[in-house]
């Protein structure tokens, strides 16, 4: 799976912003996708993931406690776009995304779980 990531920018705190994830390939169909992010100091961390649509996950959602209920995660089998919708934007919020796929049974929310990766997209909060 070849994936690119946009959609990042400026916005200040409680503000809102889409990400986006253009993916190429048939096996989108049948991955795991997430999202991860990256800050000097924190490394790179798991935000969100979504279940393939066949199987045991079924489609269903995953979400880091530090953005459970202001980031919602989503996929288009018909356009093959996975997205990430952040409302409530906070300073802490601020790093660079990236979307990865994962194609291992079980779904992980390490980075090491996922074989593909898109280049990144910066998004950064004011305060």
């Amino acid at each position: 799976v070849q994936l690119q990531a946009s959609g990042g920018g400026l916005v200040q705190a409680g503000g809102s912003l889409r990400l986006s994830c253009a993916a190429s390939g048939r096996s989108f169909y049948n991955a795991h996708m997430g999202w991860f992010r990256h800050t000097p100091g924190e490394g790179r961390e798991f935000v969100a993931a979504i279940g393939a649509p066949k199987g045991w996950y079924e489609g269903r959602t995953f979400y880091s406690e530090l953005v459970k209920g202001r980031f919602t995660i989503s996929r288009d089998l018909t356009k093959n776009m996975l997205y990430l919708q952040m409302n409530n934007l906070k300073p802490e919020d601020t790093a660079v995304y990236y979307c990865a796929a994962s194609r291992q049974r079980q779904l992980g929310y390490a980075d090491s779980d996922y074989a593909s990766w898109g280049q990144g997209t910066l998004v950064t909060v004011s305060s």
